[in-house]
């Protein structure tokens, strides 16, 4: 007997997607994170082995870049000459005699490292906490360093995780009043604070399929969990500027807020003691090339370069394919594909170079 459509009854429709009747197929089992779809576009490919003008990263990490001897040191320099990186910017989160044993590696190369200390937030209760901070940052300094950072608050407290968070009443946030001491401390030293507040705004969304970062990101996905949301922390963010305005802050990966370039160029017109550095956002200015070469244009003398992605000579080379070319559907980290912004001279020079000679502490470094 062959089953058929009774009277009264209607055939199930074929889904269309765009005129496209959808049928099944082999390609149903797929898994998401196993689609890498192969790009049958014929586009030109530029290969630029080294940046057009000479660059200051202003975000990289001795610890990510696993610089533990001069020899380590001496490999990252070998890259830098290669790749056209005049200046590295190198975020130590150290303080004490760690500080001092990291510093003592890139002292012999006062004109191609900058080294910034951390701060101790243990003991943040306690009565002589705001003076203990402020007076570690200026021994750092009297030491060499140069800038404080990369100093972190996703929700957790600065410089906390998940593992060792405080109450949330108890925790440590940038505008808390003691920290005061040290914001003032660094506008007196001229040294600026490199600040990572919030995370992408996508963490705060639910895991799943309208997730809009890849299973590789769910790490550090904050959705349900204890933290103040992605708008309390960039209250905070907004509160510390206003209180301090003698204080360079450096707000790294575009201030989190680079999938909304409007808002923050808001908050930039509002706040001239807020830089940015646009480390690890190649994805945000990759997928929308004529947003970001408008925005990067329109505030190129307050965003800065900066890498925050290891050492190697590719990863260099694939910022300057970004922002230097034209080239389109480029390969991207995070699944969607890049395009090339193309900037103008002026607006490389300036994220390259020119802005951070303006916000950087380059006095010469070492005991005073």
């Amino acid at each position: 007997m062959t089953l058929g459509v009774c009277a009264g009854q209607t055939a199930a429709q074929p889904t269309v997607k765009f005129g496209v009747p959808v049928t099944g197929g082999p390609m149903d089992a797929l898994l998401l994170k196993d689609y890498k779809p192969d790009s049958s576009l014929v586009t030109p490919k530029s290969r630029v082995e080294k940046a057009k003008y000479p660059v200051i990263d202003v975000h990289s990490h001795s610890s990510m870049n696993n610089i533990n001897t001069p020899e380590d040191v001496a490999a990252w320099l070998r890259t830098m000459d290669e790749t056209g990186i005049e200046m590295s910017v190198v975020f130590t989160e150290a303080t004490g005699a760690e500080f001092d044993r990291q510093m003592a590696l890139f002292r012999p190369y006062p004109k191609r490292f900058q080294v910034y200390a951390g701060i101790d937030t243990s003991n943040s209760g306690a009565p002589d906490f705001s003076a203990r901070v402020a007076a570690e940052a200026e021994r750092c300094y009297r030491q060499g360093a140069r800038g404080l950072g990369e100093l972190t608050d996703k929700g957790w407290g600065l410089q906390a995780s998940e593992a060792g968070a405080l109450p949330r009443a108890q925790r440590l946030r940038v505008d808390d009043p003691r920290l005061d001491a040290l914001w003032k401390k660094c506008a007196e030293l001229k040294i600026p604070v490199n600040l990572h507040i919030a995370d992408h705004p996508s963490c705060w969304k639910p895991l799943g399929p309208n997730q809009e970062r890849t299973p590789d990101f769910q790490a550090f996905n904050l959705s349900a969990k204890d933290v103040p949301s992605y708008e309390e922390l960039l209250a905070s963010r907004d509160r510390m500027l206003a209180r301090h305005p003698n204080t360079k802050f450096i707000l790294c990966h575009l201030s989190n807020q680079g999938n909304d370039t409007a808002a923050l160029g808001r908050i930039l017109d509002r706040y001239p003691n807020l830089y940015l550095d646009m480390s690890a956002r190649d994805y945000e200015l990759g997928r929308q090339p004529r947003t970001a070469r408008q925005f990067l244009t329109k505030y190129q003398h307050r965003v800065m370069f900066g890498t925050d992605m290891g050492r190697d000579k590719s990863m260099y080379q694939s910022w300057w394919q970004l922002l230097e070319t034209a080239d389109e559907y480029l390969p991207g980290r995070i699944w969607w594909p890049y395009y090339g912004l193309e900037l103008p001279p002026a607006t490389l020079k300036s994220l390259y170079r020119d802005t951070a000679l303006k916000v950087l502490n380059f006095s010469t470094p070492g005991a005073q």
